[in-house]
């Protein structure tokens, strides 16, 4: 028999129920949740489920002002849905790997984008870094994840982490850079001189420095961000 057939493809295909925790990779581009309550996710995550669940947009209400106008004014992307019931939940974002971090009363920052789910225990806060003379139009941000719950990140193929520490500084490309340690509070830094008016700069223009103890994750990917409506 070929191993071409469709029912080999489906046996090699099928989603596999041999794993019960609340968050699991169904494949390295796939989150599964075993939802029994609720989670929320990244608008637009959802590419499958089965069983009894809802799904609404974050509401204003449930947002609180305080992250509204932290929207407004950084323009920042992560829109979160609210997934509600019981079932099992397949969640993606453009074939970005997948990996799931379990917070035990700890803090990590992560840019926006790279948020694929969080569960309901564990609190956010968007946090932003002020431009530099105006050069960064609106600022940069990242969201505080912190509490004791499960956390799934996005990454554009094999992230790298890289260790901080007060003698040995990181400095980093913003749009490669997706989460660093709870405890660092990077700095823009610019590299900005004639040449880059002329044309002749590196390209590397802005970095973020990060300075103090902890790591950084780092995507092979420089990511361009849009900003949600």
């Amino acid at each position: 028999m070929s191993k071409y057939t469709i029912s080999e493809f489906i046996k090699e295909t099928a989603q596999k129920d041999d794993k019960n925790g609340f968050f699991e990779l169904e494949s390295p581009h796939t989150l599964k949740i075993n939802l029994q309550g609720k989670v929320w996710a990244k608008l637009g995550s959802m590419v499958g489920y089965t069983g009894n669940i809802d799904i609404q947009r974050q509401g204003l209400r449930e947002q609180g002002l305080m992250k509204v106008l932290g929207k407004a004014l950084t323009g920042e992307g992560m829109t979160l849905m609210k997934a509600e019931g019981q079932g099992k939940l397949y969640l993606a974002d453009n074939g970005k790997k997948v990996r799931i971090l379990s917070l035990q009363n700890e803090a990590i920052c992560v840019n926006g984008n790279d948020i694929l789910a969080l569960e309901d225990t564990l609190n956010y806060d968007i946090k932003m870094m002020q431009s530099v003379a105006g050069v960064v139009g609106g600022g940069l941000f990242n969201v505080k994840v912190e509490g004791k719950g499960m956390l799934a990140i996005t990454t554009h193929g094999e992230p790298i982490t890289l260790l901080v520490t007060r003698d040995k500084p990181v400095y980093t490309d913003p749009n490669a850079t997706v989460a660093w340690s709870g405890s660092l509070e990077p700095e823009i830094k610019t590299n900005i001189s004639w040449k880059y008016f002329l044309g002749r700069g590196s390209g590397e223009t802005f970095q973020l420095a990060f300075k103090g103890e902890g790591w950084v994750v780092l995507q092979p990917y420089e990511e361009i961000y849009a900003v949600q409506k």
